[in-house]
């Protein structure tokens, strides 16, 4: 029981504020000398060597820097203001408009906290200027945030493929169905809510100092450069041109074009966005080997022996661990990153799934999927306290929580989609 006890002690530390990778690293190193020895950690050197041989996570601080630069940019602004100006003229306009620069957003950056706080920034004092409801205006920005969840190139898509052994090319590719088909949803129920409720999302009036043609050419200027770059990154990975590593880097150097082409690069710039990403990879790979000493002490005591044989054990085989799994992971996700709930809890589940004859890569997309509505739900989620600390005063922190809750359904009603009818997305729940 000291691997059990040793889990339930992490997760205690964890909710009390301790630094993830050292709360790890740390109980790691007291219970394995407690149970095994000092003996047990010389494999040690042999597991972070691995992970940094590991060419799959050379992705992870490529996209980051991609995603960074292109936060330096300017470009959320420049996106929402075009979307706002072509669609703002509809009843629902300005929040359609930034569902769909979310979308792009998500593909082109991939980093949730930058997406919410540009949007918050800048797309909700317009949307409350123009008497939109809080609820409505809120829960959009935090929704259209965290597509970069789900939304190809998501770096935890890219963890997720390293921990389960899965090509990261073929999980972007699954993981485009269902982003579509929320991002599709999110703008339905928009237009149904405005629909009968015109008042929560009034249309913007008609600027007379730009003509439409105008606005559309303007639109069209913000939104094709950063989708030719979305096109040459997950084409070049669709297509079999380029491997997800080899795609990170030629994104990388489509974000400096970018700037060069928006009018913000300097070697300033470059310099900024490349200590945000050693800090951002630093925190990533500390958690990792902080992980890798956990699960190593974990399996050695036997705990995964006996977590295996619980769920093993759960009524309704396959589908009851299914919905176990899927329960835990949302209420982690309240409490803790989705990088630590990768490194730790997923290789845990991981042996299960397979010994149950699961789809593993089905399995990841509903750990991808129920990890971004874990970022909407209250209290906890990660998205509503981005969104909190950009907000102007007179939004309370209930209207955001009370205006998260429907697209939370949505993203349930997603997930459920998933599990139920995975071939029509292109997957089997099973091998």
């Amino acid at each position: 029981m000291i691997g059990m006890i040793m889990f339930a002690v992490a997760l205690f530390m964890l909710m009390l504020g301790f630094p993830v990778a050292f709360t790890f690293g740390g109980l790691a190193l007291f219970f394995g000398v407690f149970a095994e020895g000092m003996d047990l950690f010389a494999f040690m050197p042999y597991r972070i060597m691995s992970v940094m041989q590991n060419t799959v996570l050379m992705a992870v601080p490529l996209f980051i820097f991609m995603g960074v630069v292109l936060q330096r940019t300017r470009l959320a602004e420049q996106l929402l203001t075009s979307m706002g100006r072509l669609f703002g003229g509809l009843p629902g306009g300005l929040a359609i408009s930034t569902i769909l620069v979310g979308a792009l957003l998500a593909a082109s950056t991939g980093v949730v906290g930058a997406s919410v706080v540009a949007m918050g920034l800048i797309s909700l004092p317009v949307m409350l200027a123009h008497n939109y409801d809080r609820r409505l205006a809120t829960g959009t920005i935090c929704a259209a945030g965290t597509l970069g969840q789900i939304v190809p190139p998501s770096i935890i898509l890219i963890i997720l493929g390293d921990v389960l052994g899965l090509p990261v090319g073929d999980l972007f590719r699954a993981a485009v169905g269902p982003g579509m088909v929320l991002i599709g949803l999110y703008i339905v129920y928009i237009l149904i809510m405005t629909r009968f409720k015109p008042e929560t999302a009034p249309a913007m009036p008609e600027d007379s100092s730009i003509s439409r043609k105008k606005e559309v050419m303007n639109a069209l200027l913000a939104i094709i450069p950063p989708l030719a770059l979305i096109v040459i990154v997950l084409g070049s990975i669709f297509t079999g041109i380029a491997t997800p590593t080899e795609s990170s880097a030629l994104g990388g150097v489509g974000a400096i074009v970018l700037a060069i082409i928006y009018r913000q690069f300097s070697f300033q710039m470059v310099w900024g966005a490349s200590k945000d990403t050693v800090k951002v990879t630093a925190m990533v790979f500390a958690i990792l080997v902080g992980a890798t000493a956990f699960s190593m002490v974990f399996s050695y005591t036997g705990g995964d022996y006996l977590l295996e044989e619980w769920m093993l054990a759960l009524p309704g085989e396959k589908w009851g661990f299914i919905i176990l799994a899927m329960l835990v992971i949302m209420v982690l996700g309240f409490f803790i990153d989705f990088v630590e709930i990768s490194f730790i809890i997923v290789p845990i589940l991981a042996p299960v799934a397979e010994a149950l004859g699961i789809n593993m890569l089905w399995f990841a997309i509903l750990i991808a999927m129920n990890l971004q509505t874990s970022f909407l739900t209250p209290p906890f989620g990660f998205s509503l306290f981005y969104l909190r600390g950009v907000a102007p005063p007179e939004v309370r922190t209930v209207d955001i929580y009370k205006g998260v809750l429907p697209f939370i359904l949505l993203q349930v009603f997603v997930l459920a989609l998933i599990v139920i009818f995975p071939e029509w997305f292109g997957m089997s729940s099973s091998y």
